[in-house]
């Protein structure tokens, strides 16, 4: 029984919490870092998560075409009133990145805007609604006249226009705009007549009759690193999808721009509004990538179930109170920690520090790696099954005609002493080459498969045991031992026999040396990781060598595991068994290698 793999796995899955955790990805629960490893889809936000979430003001439209200094003026200024941010004792703005960039806009277009000035006109606001996509401010003019300013999406602003408004001229504009990866925001206002009461009136009754001052679009440049991350997706089998509020055609250029619809892209305009058929449908397409514009929470969370539907293990992004659901319903839910809300947060099973997609790619690479390693201390473990077990084997089928060749406290030596510091270094083990090359492994998969069991007990262990036994029958034979001798205490062959244990000790223990070095790797060549590139492995067969020695040649320990001091003709004999453990692994790593690439 190897005692030391539950510590060992745990130990596994913390360290990579750890390691998470420094590169800006902290794990909630253990066992999501194993789930990480066999992610194939990831839903993503596009802003802050794509994009930097930096919004500044690159362009603007009016009705007239050749917009004048003062229409443009007076767009963002309308744009800048009909917003929250505040300012903070340093000067800094503080509040929503798309509704500093319109302040930060208007005093860029000689408007500048004072937020306390702005509040001390405010009579009214209607805060941003997700579901009507638009807010909406009534403020007071110099003459007491009250004014409504409406800003939102424009499919949602232009369907409030009075009668005569150019609405298809503002159509056309604000896709051009999206088509350039702009986020385009629609400005309104409406006169309210004179006499109006001090009592504001209701939403529905403000926002009607409007007249269109024009289009602002706001340009949120992509964070360089994630077309990278986007090619290492693909490049492992993942496949990624944009859900975001935003227009279609904004997000679908932002996706194009970091490599998201490799080879083909498909727009949904209106996800809101897909049923369920439609959806299996486009999830159900290989070979494509979906951007669903203009989402709501509800439309994360039916992509996630439709997802796990069909058998995907599914990362999901959100960062408002509304995406919790979405986020629990997911494998792997991942909020943001900058912009995200604490109730998404505490949904979530990964916080980004950063806000950055190429975290959660390297989240994916990171969970890939621990299980590797969790395989490869299986295999490490499992592999002295077979020289603990065949020497028992060897003396219940001689009838004991040859002593036996392992005692009970040795073997607990090995199980307790020996194997444990190596076990837990191969957890920290560095990834293997190409490990975001190959395909994600299904959720079905077994930690332990029948390859692992052929090569731990049917390979290492048959060499091991046939090495460890070789050494044991070296050490009676020198000795003149002939099968059915005594080698019980006081018989002649009693010393001969406590050094052949000794031996068959030792030789478990080297041979433990060479199996760590061959579970380095699963699939490529020694070389290729570096024989030093895990100096705690080191370490760990330092440390197990030496205490073997002091179980071979301390006179109090020998007593007490029945061993005794080898000679040098011994010593190197079992010195030669890492190595000859080591490379028949190395040649049967080969020949697959070589099999598989042909």
């Amino acid at each position: 029984m190897p005692e030391g793999l539950l510590p060992t796995i745990t130990l596994a899955l913390a360290v990579g919490v750890r390691v998470l955790a420094r590169q800006g990805a902290v794990i909630k629960r253990l066992s999501a870092v194993e789930t990480l490893g066999s992610t194939d889809v990831i839903c993503t936000d596009k802003t802050g998560t794509l994009t930097r979430n930096r919004m500044r003001l690159r362009s603007t439209w009016t009705p007239h075409g050749t917009p004048s200094g003062s229409e443009t003026a007076e767009l963002v200024r309308a744009a800048a009133r009909c917003t929250t941010v505040t300012r903070e004792s340093e000067g800094r703005l503080h509040g929503d990145p798309t509704e500093i960039a319109l302040v930060e806009g208007a005093a860029g277009h000689a408007a500048p805007l004072d937020p306390a000035d702005r509040d001390a006109h405010r009579r009214a606001c209607f805060r941003f609604d997700p579901r009507l996509r638009r807010m909406s401010v009534i403020d007071a003019g110099e003459h007491g006249n009250l004014r409504v300013i409406v800003k939102g999406a424009p499919e949602a602003v232009l369907a409030l226009l009075a009668a005569g408004e150019p609405t298809g001229e503002a159509r056309r504009a604000a896709d051009a705009l999206a088509a350039d990866g702009m986020r385009v925001l629609a400005v309104a206002v409406r006169e309210l007549p004179p006499g109006t009461g001090a009592a504001a009136p209701r939403r529905q009754d403000a926002e009607r009759d409007l007249h269109l001052l024009g289009l602002v679009g706001l340009h949120d440049p992509p964070r360089p690193e994630v077309a990278a991350a986007v090619r290492r997706c693909h490049e492992a089998g993942l496949t990624v999808h944009v859900v975001t509020g935003d227009n279609g055609a904004t997000a679908a250029a932002v996706a194009r721009t970091v490599g998201i619809g490799t080879p083909h892209l498909q727009v949904i305009t209106r996800s809101e509004s897909i049923d369920d058929q439609e959806l299996d449908h486009l999830l159900r397409q290989d070979g494509t990538e979906i951007v669903f514009a203009r989402s709501s929470p509800e439309t994360k969370l039916k992509v996630a179930d439709a997802l796990r539907a069909h058998g995907r293990i599914v990362a999901m992004t959100g960062d408002g109170v509304n995406d919790a659901p979405a986020l629990h319903r997911a494998h792997i839910g991942v909020a943001m920690g900058r912009s995200g809300t604490d109730v998404a947060r505490e949904a979530s099973t990964m916080v980004l520090t950063d806000d950055n997609f190429a975290t959660i790619v390297t989240a994916i690479e990171s969970g890939r790696r621990v299980y590797d390693n969790v395989r490869k201390f299986i295999v490490y473990i499992f592999a002295h099954l077979t020289p603990e077990v065949v020497p028992f084997l060897v003396f219940a089928l001689s009838a004991g005609a040859v002593p036996l060749p392992l005692t009970v406290l040795q073997i607990l030596a090995i199980d307790l002493g020996t194997e444990t510091l190596p076990a837990l270094a191969l957890g920290r083990e560095r990834a293997e080459p190409g490990i975001m090359s190959r395909p994600p492994r299904p959720s079905t998969q077994s930690v332990i498969n029948k390859d692992m069991l052929v090569r731990s007990w049917g390979w290492l262990g048959i060499v091991s045991a046939v090495l460890v036994m070789t050494g044991f029958f070296y050490v009676l034979w020198r000795a003149g031992w002939h099968p059915g001798d005594p080698t019980g205490p006081g018989s002649p062959l009693h010393h001969a026999y406590l050094t052949a244990t000794t031996a068959t000790f030792a030789g478990i223990v080297t041979c433990q040396v060479g199996t760590a070095i061959a579970a380095r790797t699963d699939h490529a060549a020694l070389v290729d990781i570096g024989f030093f590139t895990n100096p705690l492995l080191l370490a760990g067969i330092a440390f197990e060598l030496l205490f073997t020695a002091a179980l071979v040649y301390a006179p109090p320990l020998q007593n007490l595991f029945g061993t005794a001091a080898l000679p040098l003709d011994v010593v190197l004999l079992v010195s030669a068994f890492p190595p000859l453990v080591w490379g028949s692994d190395e040649i049967r790593r080969w020949a697959r290698r070589r099999h598989h690439g042909s």
